[in-house]
């Protein structure tokens, strides 16, 4: 069973559906015995760095994540519930993260893409993913999949933990992997086959580990 955290954010829902279209029992909840006893969790989630940490906070959740961790619970944060698991991010200033991972949480630059055209901020669409150090999440995937992004900050991480990159303006941190915590800023219960695929991926590896 997969455990899908809700602290009412937005976009929850659309990860359930793609569990249940995979043919996967999940349970959206904030109950910590249902999560600590799931196979899997997943941290989805578009909104705000701050009020998110405010209502995982508010809903003793904090501590649940953490402990799932210690456990090595397979645990995939999607979009804002990538950059959760990071220290803080300048969205919010002084608002201290999950810190389970390092590195920033900074806002996209403006600028110009390859075409010469002004950068569109937030940034929301498809765009392809390098792999620099191909992770579990993208087995069986071939370079320069397409995925559906949408946010206006993004992720530097330590480079030993980044599993695939994307360009807009500058070099995206799009997916980390380190043990069983996995996290990607793009949305891969939107980005049609391929995400279907990243979901599938992250499903088998908690059976495996069951």
């Amino acid at each position: 069973m997969t455990g899908i955290i809700d602290y009412d954010a937005g976009n929850v829902k659309s990860v359930e559906k793609a569990l249940a279209f995979l043919g996967e029992e999940a349970v959206l909840t904030r109950d910590p015995s249902v999560l600590l006893a799931a196979d899997r969790v997943i941290l989805p989630g578009v909104g705000s760095f701050g009020d998110a940490m405010e209502k995982l906070k508010r809903y003793g959740l904090v501590e649940v994540i953490r402990e799932l961790n210690e456990r090595n619970t397979p645990f995939l944060g999607i979009c804002l519930g990538l950059q959760l698991l990071f220290e803080s991010s300048q969205e919010s200033p002084g608002v201290e993260g999950l810190s389970l991972l390092k590195g920033k949480i900074v806002r996209i630059p403006e600028g110009t893409g390859p075409d010469g055209f002004a950068l569109k901020i937030p940034h929301i669409g498809w765009n392809s993913l390098d792999f620099p150090k191909k992770g579990r999440l993208f087995e069986g995937l071939p370079r320069e999949s397409y995925v559906y992004f949408v946010h206006s900050y993004y992720l530097r991480a330590d480079e030993d933990i980044v599993t695939a990159t994307a360009q807009y303006g500058v070099t995206i941190d799009a997916s980390v992997e380190k043990g069983n915590l996995f996290a990607c800023q793009f949305h891969p219960e939107k980005s049609s086959e391929t995400g279907l695929h990243i979901l599938r991926n992250f499903v088998r590896i908690g059976r495996e580990d069951c």
